[in-house]
Formats: C-alpha cells, structure tokens, sequence
C-alpha cells in the first residue's frame, strides 16, 4: 500500500454532518463536514483512551468522543475536555492526526501522508464529471483480494475474452495488437483494439442502428495510487468506469466506481447502468479472489510478462520506484504492541511533520512503556 498520495475515501453525498468511519490503506478515519459544508478527515481514535470518535457527535466544526466527551475541532486539536476543571489548560499533546480533504468530481479526498502541500502528487482528472453531455451512476462492491490485484485487472485487456466472455469480451478474437503507453510521473494509460461483441438489451437496441466497425478502441488507464480508467467507445456513445480500488487491508478490497455515459443519459436508465457494472464485477471476483500470490510481488521477475502485460509492468515499475523512495506503507507506519490487537496503521499527517515534538504523543503506548500500540 502506497502513503503520500490523495485517496478518493467516500462518494461526496455519503459524506454529511453525521460521523461516518472509512478504511483505507488499513487505518481507520472518522470523514464528516462542517458548518460550512466543508469535508473533515481526521484519525479515528480518541488520544485519550482510544474511544472512536466516529460513535461520537458533530457540534458547530468539531466532534466530540463518544467516551469522555473530548471534544477536536477540524484540525485534530483538542478544544474541550469535559472533566477537566474551567482553570485547567488542555494539554498541547490533546490532538490526533487531520488529513488535508477537499471534494472532488463527486468524491471526498483525503491525503494520506505528511508531505507538505507543494510536494504532494495532484489528484486526477476525471472531465466527464462536470460535462453536461454525460450522466453518472454509482456503484461500489467489497472484493476478498488486495487492491493491487483488482487494481491490475481492470488495465489487463487480455482477460476479457475469458473472464467476461461474449458479455464484454471475444473468445474468438482473444488477441491484443501492439499498442502504446502513454506514461507521465503519476499514470499511464493506452489506446487498445478489441473486437467485443454487439451489447445485449436496451444498449444493444440503441448500438444496432449505428454502424458497427470490426474493432472497439478501449482506453485503459491507471492513476496512482489506486485508481484505474476504463473508457470504452461503443457505438451509440462512450462508457467510462473510473474504478476506485480502496484498500480496506491487505486482503480486502472496497471498489467504487463512479460511470459515465453519454447515451441514455435519463435517470431511467441508471439502474440499467448499475447491472451492466456489477455483472463485470461479479465475473471478475472469483478470479482475482483466488490469485497466488494474494499480494503482488516485489520483483517483477517473480511473474511472467508478455507484450500485452504493459500497463501492469508500468504500474509496477513506478511502483518499485516509489517503495525506494519510502512511500511504502510499513516499517513507522505499522505500530506494534503487546495487547491483544498487536498491530495498526498510522499515517502520520502533514501536522506531524510541523510539530515533531509531539507527533510521537498521538500514538497509545504499551502497558509496559516500551512498544507503542
């Protein structure tokens, strides 16, 4: 799992004044938003006796821990202990983790490490979401894999003729011509000839009146850290899936996909778009659920890779490049200690980086004083 990137955490509408827990990269984190509408992303564990405080309540820009009432304003600092006498100063050490959170192309984002803003990778750019012409549903599936397994899936055209059969794919054309990568610092993305056949039901209504070419040219895209594209060109109009795969650990995998299509774009036919989407899911699940190794090896010699693999093997060589520079999550940010639950993720935040004094005060300590938990 990578750190130092923006994670799109939530779909924008789920995101309201009521605390709402989200994993990602194995930590959890309260999201909730201000007076002002504002979206707030702040580590879910109350510094004083470990209370979660997305079971605790919004007041005014700050939410209070359902335990002791301690009370944190948007950016993580402890305003209000609720025992303590009104002459009593809050201690400087009263503070947990808040990650920069903006909205986005009807996502939250938060970002996930404590670069400073001028070197933070940007987020990407998804224009269909602000363009009339198209429509957009969404949909979101938990899958038993790693992310980066399902993540490789959906840039890997090879699979569909295979996994997805007549339904997205051709077993009578399985093959990829040559194709060209497109790479900058932060994604890569191709332009790839299939021959899929005509769309079944409702589309397929609409698709057969258009002329229909022998190849379908599909651009498969990834975007770090976790992100991948999918635009299709079918012949009543375009489909892109962006497919946010949001690792909830290293085995589990939340995707959510945001749509788009500029063909039927009523309402009605939302619904219709969802079961298109789930069925590509649901055929991808069981393949990448039972893939060994369950998580992506380091060296890219460990697997075998044809001319068609390009994309995965961009992905994974700007991956190798990354985990050198550190931006690999563990070492300082796997906390071990000796209670029951052992283990848990801290992604320090840019504030940590500013106050080095007391970033090591937002972690719980062992009973014993020796191992932080």
């Amino acid at each position: 799992m990578l750190k130092n990137f923006w994670y799109a955490l939530e779909f924008a509408d789920k995101v309201t004044r009521e605390p709402r827990k989200i994993t990602c990269v194995g930590q959890d984190f309260v999201v909730y938003r201000t007076e002002a509408g504002a979206p707030v992303c702040l580590s879910d564990l109350c510094v004083h006796r470990g209370g979660a405080l997305s079971m605790g309540k919004v007041t005014g820009d700050c939410i209070s821990c359902p335990y002791h009432g301690w009370q944190y304003n948007a950016e993580g600092v402890c305003v209000k202990i609720p025992a303590n006498a009104e002459e009593r100063k809050i201690p400087r050490k009263a503070r947990v983790d808040a990650y920069p959170t903006v909205e986005r192309y009807g996502m939250v984002w938060a970002f996930l490490g404590d670069l400073p803003e001028a070197e933070r990778p940007p987020i990407p750019e998804l224009p269909e979401h602000n363009d009339p012409a198209f429509r957009a549903v969404q949909f979101e599936m938990e899958i038993a894999a790693n992310y980066e397994r399902t993540f490789e899936n959906v840039v890997d055209a090879a699979h569909t003729p295979f996994v997805h059969g007549t339904a997205f794919g051709n077993p009578d054309k399985p093959g990829i011509p040559d194709f060209r990568i497109r790479q900058t610092e932060w994604s890569a993305e191709a332009d790839i000839q299939l021959s899929p056949p005509l769309p079944k039901g409702l589309w397929g209504l609409l698709a057969r009146r258009r002329p229909r070419a022998e190849y379908v040219t599909v651009t498969n895209a990834w975007y770090l850290p976790n992100i991948v594209k999918l635009h299709v060109r079918l012949p009543m109009g375009d489909l892109l899936l962006y497919d946010f795969n949001i690792p909830l650990s290293q085995e589990r995998t939340l995707v959510k996909i945001l749509g788009y299509r500029n063909f039927f774009t009523g309402a009605w036919a939302d619904g219709n778009a969802r079961k298109r989407i789930e069925k590509i899911l649901l055929q991808d699940q069981p393949v990448v659920e039972n893939q060994r190794p369950e998580l992506l090896p380091f060296d890219l010699a460990d697997e075998l890779h044809v001319r068609s693999d390009g994309l995965q093997v961009a992905y994974r060589r700007r991956r190798l490049e990354l985990i050198k520079q550190g931006w690999w999550v563990g070492g300082d940010d796997i906390i071990t200690g000796d209670s029951p639950r052992r283990k848990a993720t801290v992604i320090a935040s840019p504030v940590r980086r500013d106050n080095p004094e007391l970033a090591s005060a937002w972690v719980h300590k062992a009973r014993t004083g020796g191992n932080p938990q």
